[in-house]
């Protein structure tokens, strides 16, 4: 496997991929990881850092984070259940600045309200956080529920995207949520 880090404004990303002649650049993207998120990718001896693969990727990122991109073009290569990436692919169709409950979406992956755990669970399974943009899941009642890399990430990227309202400081001026971790965008 190959791998980089990327600095963001949510903290420092793991990009990991694999060599492919069917990518642009010879890279499809397998997993994005944020800070203390639950089952990350975690670089292994073996794995080779080779940050010049990943330019696209990390142009793309930075684009995201500069709100100059609402949606990402990398070729991805996950190895889900049929069912993980039926979910996983019905995330990428969520509108940059839209959220959707997790009933919603098990409705648009064609499954009934009692496996609704069930799209949730794989939900929690995506691999590629920001990318397929699980962080635009919410609860039907409105409120952020679950999110792998933490609920504060959640919120910076749903108000980073203008989902969610600005905050407003003790002098009552607003202003836009502050990241929860991490330096300036920037790879190596």
């Amino acid at each position: 496997m190959l791998y980089t880090t990327l600095a963001s404004p949510v903290g420092e990303l793991l990009l990991v991929g694999a060599a492919t002649d069917q990518a642009p650049g010879g890279l499809a993207l397998a997993s994005l990881s944020m800070p203390r998120q639950r089952g990350a990718a975690v670089p292994a001896p073996h794995w080779r850092r080779t940050p010049e693969l990943f330019a696209a990727a990390a142009e793309e990122i930075e684009e995201y984070f500069a709100g100059e991109r609402h949606a990402f073009t990398l070729t991805l290569r996950t190895g889900g259940t049929g069912f993980q990436e039926r979910v996983w692919r019905a995330l990428e169709a969520i509108p940059y600045g839209a959220t959707i409950s997790y009933g919603q979406l098990a409705a648009r992956v064609g499954v009934g309200r009692g496996e609704v755990r069930a799209v949730g669970a794989a939900v929690g399974a995506n691999p590629l956080l920001l990318v397929r943009p699980c962080h635009r899941v919410i609860g039907a009642d409105g409120t952020l529920r679950g999110f792998a890399a933490g609920l504060d990430r959640k919120e910076f990227l749903l108000r980073h995207e203008g989902a969610l309202a600005p905050t407003l400081d003790l002098a009552g001026e607003a202003t836009a949520a502050s990241a929860p971790a991490g330096p300036a965008v920037g790879f190596g």
